[in-house]
């Protein structure tokens, strides 16, 4: 294959953009082809429940199968793997009818034992190999093996949020062989044996992944339209940085599928006779983060003064495109318990300086504020996964400078980002967001146990800290055990409220997966938060 980085000619895009506008429309899949797909960052661990990192989630999404499957229109639970489910009336106990005749590509049985080791590492973790719990199980408790296809749950608390947990890709069901593994050596795609459409042939670590279709795959989601194998015969997909060159890449034929299309390149793409997709990630919203155990950020006002120094619609409108709606409260509108908040997010610099005045923040000789002798400059690092987000953090670096507060951006790939940005006296503000289908994302985002993203005390941590928020912990808490749907939608509202009057995070857009394909691509499909699904597309002929 010509290399990715090879500089492409306008006479070959030219011709490349002929041949497809004089594509042959087929309505029948076509068995067969390789499909070549540009990722934009390599794939790091390939434990199922580090997938929520886009580049992992799209390996594991075709070559491991989920116990239930989230219709990605309705968002209903449907059958896969589990034929059907019973669940007790408080949430705690989850029984589970096993689809019969499914195996691992390494032909060992996917039976109910499997699965009770499947969830007893993701529910429990492994200490000794490693293994961390997964975000999206909680207050889990063991599994019991009642027969050969059949599996039940209990949990410690109610567990509401578990049935969606088992469609997630931290739910994917992988070997005994591969659960026996310690997580370091599951950064090695060949050593990940799943149950999906696609089994790993090769790998050259951190360059390049090629997938082949499982040609006796039988075992589909239920009530997918297609099913047996997958159309494809291949998956090859090659880590392109640039984003120039993917784009160059899809244009000129050279490849059928990019990740990570950024907005500006939208137009490019789409006058080319190319299609634009950008589902949404349906959970918390791509935003600014503090980390109220810097003394920077500690106070109230401070927090509140730079929520409403931030002009988001600008950010969008100067930066994005009609794909990243501008948020409104901390989760997306498409979210269940989406509550609008955006009167308490408005951009107001008079407001933002008389806080900093009332805080004790006084603007000194270099327009800059102080006090006690010491000046208001925060320090966040970009997070590459997330669309422009150094321009982003730049503008409203910019933003918060008109009212007297440096804001200094680092690169995401220097060395010392993992370290520091677990260290609020070293990064009192981050990005974040995080996709999930499920009010359990809020919890997922804030609860010390999780992704701690404000770094409460009790949380992943470079060092001791002494900032927790009971009454939001307790919130989330509540979330994930409340069996009431409207009690827990309720709950979901009061959390988003709560979270923007403590100024504990600024949201500026919703977040989408945003991909370019070739007009031949087709029946290009995606799970309910945005990775792609390549399990029933297939390639027209050229």
């Amino acid at each position: 294959m010509v290399s990715m980085r090879t500089i492409l000619s306008a006479a070959a895009i030219a011709a490349a953009i002929g041949a497809s506008a004089a594509l042959a429309q087929s309505s029948q899949p076509v068995k067969g082809g390789t499909l070549v797909y540009l990722e934009q960052q390599a794939h790091t661990n390939l434990y199922p429940p580090a997938g929520g990192f886009y580049p992992n989630g799209g390996v594991l999404n075709q070559i491991t199968d989920k116990l239930t499957y989230q219709n990605p229109k309705t968002l209903e639970i449907e059958p896969w793997i589990a034929e059907s489910w019973t669940v007790n009336g408080d949430a705690t106990e989850y029984v589970f009818k096993i689809r019969p005749g499914v195996t691992f590509s390494d032909g060992t049985p996917l039976d109910a034992a499997a699965v009770a080791k499947n969830f007893d590492t993701y529910g429990l973790g492994n200490k000794e190999l490693k293994h961390p719990v997964s975000e999206v199980i909680t207050n889990y408790k063991a599994s019991e093996v009642i027969d050969s296809l059949t599996v039940k749950f209990t949990f410690s608390k109610p567990s509401v949020g578990f049935l969606q947990g088992t469609s997630v890709i931290g739910s994917g069901l992988v070997s005994l062989k591969t659960l026996a593994l310690p997580d370091d050596a599951l950064g090695d795609a060949t050593k990940i044996i799943g149950s999906g459409p696609f089994v790993v042939q090769s790998e050259v670590l951190g360059r390049e992944l090629v997938l082949a279709a499982r040609k006796d795959y039988a075992w589909g989601p239920a009530r997918l339209a297609h099913q047996g194998r997958a159309n494809l015969d291949v998956i090859k997909y090659v880590v392109t940085p640039e984003d120039s060159v993917r784009i160059g890449a899809l244009l000129a034929g050279q490849a059928q599928v990019i990740r990570q299309v950024q907005a500006y390149d939208e137009k490019q793409v789409q006058s080319k006779g190319f299609t634009i997709y950008a589902p949404p990630t349906r959970g918390v919203n791509n935003s600014v983060v503090f980390r109220p155990d810097n003394p920077l950020v500690a106070d109230l006002r401070v927090r509140q003064a730079l929520l409403h120094a931030t002009n988001a619609k600008e950010i969008v409108t100067t930066l994005f495109s009609a794909n990243y709606p501008l948020a409104k409260s901390i989760i997306a509108s498409t979210a269940q318990g989406y509550v609008d908040l955006s009167a308490k997010l408005t951009y107001d610099p008079a407001l933002s300086a008389k806080l900093l005045d009332d805080g004790g923040w006084a603007l000194g000789p270099k327009g800059l504020r102080q006090k006690d002798g010491k000046e208001m400059i925060l320090t966040a690092y970009e997070s590459p996964p997330q669309p422009q987000n150094k321009e982003t953090l730049q503008l409203v670096a910019q933003q918060w400078a008109k009212v007297g507060v440096k804001l200094v951006v680092l690169a995401g790939d220097a060395g010392s980002r993992v370290a520091d940005s677990l260290d609020p006296i070293k990064t009192p503000v981050a990005p974040a967001m995080v996709g999930r289908a499920d009010p359990d994302v809020i919890r997922s985002q804030y609860y010390p146990a999780t992704r701690n993203v404000l770094l409460q005390k009790g949380g992943l941590a470079t060092r001791v800290q002494s900032f927790v928020d009971d009454k939001l912990n307790g919130l989330l808490e509540a979330i994930a055990a409340e069996t009431d749907y409207a009690k827990r939608m309720a709950l979901v509202g009061e959390v988003q409220t709560y979270v923007i009057d403590q100024a504990y995070t600024i949201p500026i857009f919703e977040e989408p997966q945003a991909f370019a394909a070739s007009p031949r691509f087709k029946d290009f499909a995606f799970e309910a938060v945005g990775r792609p699904s390549f399990y029933a597309a297939w390639l027209a002929p050229k």
